[in-house]
């Protein structure tokens, strides 16, 4: 006689019904790697993304900050162009340049007639000429004295000085590129 089956075969045939250990059990791995290495590109595709934003991040940062600085030097230099032709700056550099201001204005009507009075510009106050830099010499050592045919140095004119002639010496622009 044999032994009716008890609660346990009951449910181990019920777990051997729903997990089947056979060839289906095999057809799910590949399926299963293909999902586990789609999400594992996927995770190492997205860090690759965030480190390159990262770095563009960085890359923008610092050329605001460089663009920030740029712009500061830009309007430092147009503040100072901007002075350098303010009227009583103007006026100084051409005082400078030995110009007076001039008389009262002419004009000259269509038909050729003057209207105004015109009149000579008064003459520059004398202006006492800057003195001129004194040239100090090298110092000689008895090896390596000056030969006959070395030139000596000469003292340059000083700006607005006259030269040997009489005639103002030419003075360098100090314009801005104007």
């Amino acid at each position: 006689m044999s032994k009716p089956a008890g609660p346990r075969q009951g449910r181990a045939a019920r777990l051997a019904r729903l997990m089947p250990a056979g060839p289906s059990t095999a057809a799910r791995t590949p399926f299963v790697l293909l999902v586990v290495l789609l999400l594992g590109g996927g995770l190492i595709t997205l860090l690759l993304l965030n480190s390159a934003l990262n770095e563009g991040s960085f890359e923008l940062s610092e050329l605001k900050k460089r663009t920030t600085e740029l712009t500061d030097e830009q309007q430092a230099l147009q503040r100072d162009v901007d002075a350098s032709f303010e009227p009583d700056a103007l006026a100084r550099r051409a005082r400078e340049l030995g110009m007076v201001p001039g008389g009262g204005p002419a004009f000259l009507n269509p038909d050729g007639t003057v209207r105004g009075v015109p009149s000579k510009a008064p003459p520059a106050p004398a202006v006492a000429p800057p003195p001129a830099p004194v040239v100090v010499p090298p110092p000689t050592t008895p090896a390596a004295s000056p030969s006959a045919g070395a030139p000596t140095p000469t003292a340059t004119p000083a700006p607005g000085a006259a030269t040997a002639s009489g005639t103002p010496a030419a003075q360098p622009s100090t314009s801005p590129g104007r």
